[in-house]
C-alpha cells in the first residue's frame, strides 16, 4: 500500500530533523569535507606532554568510531530522502514489499521490513 501525501510529509519532516541532529552531532568533533555526508574527525589539542598526547589519541579513536556510526546513520537518512524524491520510499530493499507505516514512523530511514 502506498503512503499518502500527509504521511509522507510527516516522515520527511522526521528525516529532516534527524539529518539536522546528526549533522550537529558530527560538527562537535569532526569537520565536514567536500564529499557529501563525509566528515573528518579532528584531533583535540590538549597539551604537549606524553600524557596529554595519549589523551588526545584516545579521544580521537573514540570519536572516529562515533563518526563512522553517525555517518552511516546520516547516509541512511539521505538515502531515504532521495528515495522520497524518486517516489520509491518505503519499499524493502530485499523483498520489494512495502515497509509497514508503523515501522517507518518509528524508523523513517528503514531500508527493510525488519
Amino acid at each position: 500500500m502506498a503512503l499518502d501525501e500527509k504521511t509522507l510529509a510527516v516522515l520527511k519532516e522526521k528525516l529532516l530533523v534527524e539529518k539536522a541532529h546528526l549533522e550537529a552531532e558530527l560538527s562537535v568533533f569532526a569537520k565536514k569535507t567536500d564529499t557529501t555526508g563525509n566528515y573528518e574527525t579532528q584531533i583535540e589539542e590538549i597539551g604537549t606532554d606524553e600524557e596529554d598526547n595519549t589523551t588526545e589519541v584516545e579521544g580521537y579513536v573514540d570519536n572516529l568510531g562515533l563518526e563512522n556510526n553517525l555517518e552511516a546513520q546520516l547516509k541512511d537518512v539521505n538515502d531515504a530522502l532521495d528515495k522520497m524524491d524518486k517516489g520509491v520510499y518505503g519499499v524493502c530493499e530485499k523483498t520489494g514489499e512495502a515497509i509497514p507505516e508503523n515501522r517507518l514512523m518509528v524508523y523513517p530511514s528503514a531500508r527493510t521490513l525488519a
